[in-house]
């Protein structure tokens, strides 16, 4: 591929990457300096900026007055402002902002492709489990950002106040994550290649993991010290089990009835189905059974397909069906001949298909056993 499009266009893979990444960059900051209402106002802050405002300072939305000033208003006030015609921003996922995050998904994967061909690492599995912390890393660190809102609501001081909390709030948290795991990466890449380490892999997962258990420790402290967090064990088990078990049974149906689906993938196959099963039934769960295991009232959905599943059904259990329907679908797609041809590239959406279903599973999951 890199070779290709030095050919077809003259230009290192790199610089093209660079390149188109920068122009995209100038093209909205020169939309923005242009048509301020249009492409700011009623693009960038209303569907990414905006919701990060509402959610770090725990109002139920932000409006941006013609001024250039923001108020935090109630949900009255808001569906006020909204019928207006007044720029509004919810906090939570939108289809328009979704759409932004997967295309900066592409992008940002095409670059982590340049940069593994250039440490010449990620075509083994291992790699893939070796990352596999950092996803559920990127779930208790934005539960961080949340139990940061519980304690503003409560009159104290959150850890990371706004607007430096909006480094854990979604797009942010996205390129936060990132560039903590590709520092975790080079560092490793670069201890092994000095004959520090003799296996990069384990250093990469040892890294994830203490990051991991520093985000839920400090939750735990939290509940420990404070009124505004709890601490429902239950929650955390029955999610955990519940996974497992709609994981096990799709795999040994997968397994029984057509075992060419995870021909390719193998145990791979099986943690990804996994972590979408997590996601599943952590909704499930969240949405639905907190007053039976919690005495607590249920959570709210935050992305826009959770939301419609919940409005048509008036339940969350076929969100985990279609969790289990598409992770077994990607599966399928990933064929032996994909690891053979490109395999950096293979795990690496191996990676990225498993981290967009457990990332916001183990924020949902986390969310729900602390009570924030």
């Amino acid at each position: 591929m890199s070779s290709w499009v030095e050919r077809r266009f003259g230009v290192s893979p790199a610089r093209a990457w660079l390149g188109g990444v920068l122009a995209t960059v100038a093209a909205l900051v020169a939309g923005s300096l242009a048509l301020p209402r249009l492409v700011y106002d009623r693009f960038l802050w209303q569907y990414f900026w905006g919701p990060v405002v509402a959610d770090g300072e725990g109002a139920s939305c932000a409006v941006r007055r013609p001024d250039g000033t923001v108020d935090l208003l109630g949900s009255a006030g808001c569906a006020e402002a909204e019928a207006a015609g007044a720029v509004t921003a919810y906090p939570g996922y939108t289809l328009v902002s979704e759409v932004g995050y997967v295309v900066t998904l592409l992008v940002a994967l095409a670059g982590v492709v340049l940069l593994l061909d250039r440490l010449e690492i990620g075509g083994e599995k291992r790699f893939f489990y070796a990352l596999f912390p950092f996803m559920l890393f990127g779930g208790a660190l934005r539960t961080v950002e949340d139990a940061g809102v519980a304690a503003t609501r409560a009159g104290a001081e959150p850890l990371i106040a706004f607007p430096y909390s909006a480094l854990i709030i979604s797009p942010f948290i996205y390129f936060t994550v990132f560039a903590f795991t590709v520092a975790c990466v080079v560092a490793a890449v670069t201890l092994e290649r000095r004959g520090a380490i003799d296996d990069y892999a384990k250093p990469l997962f040892a890294s994830g993991a203490t990051a991991l258990a520093a985000s839920v420790g400090y939750l735990g402290y939290l509940a420990a010290t404070t009124g505004y967090v709890e601490f429902y064990p239950q929650v955390a088990a029955v999610v955990l089990l519940s996974a497992s078990l709609a994981a096990a049974v799709t795999w040994a149906l997968i397994e029984r009835f057509q075992p060419s689906i995870n021909a390719g993938t193998g145990f791979v196959g099986f943690v990804v189905i996994w972590g979408h099963a997590v996601d599943g039934t952590a909704n499930v769960v969240g949405l639905d059974y907190m007053p039976l295991l919690t005495g607590t009232g249920n959570l709210v959905p935050k992305h826009p397909v959770n939301a419609a599943i919940v409005d048509l059904f008036d339940a969350a259990w076929p969100f985990l069906l279609v969790k289990l329907a598409a992770a077994t679908f990607v599966v399928w797609v990933f064929e032996d001949e994909m690891f053979t041809e490109s395999p950096r590239y293979t795990v690496l959406l191996l990676t990225t298909v498993l981290a967009v279903g457990l990332g916001p599973g183990t924020r949902d999951m986390l969310r729900a056993t602390f009570g924030v």
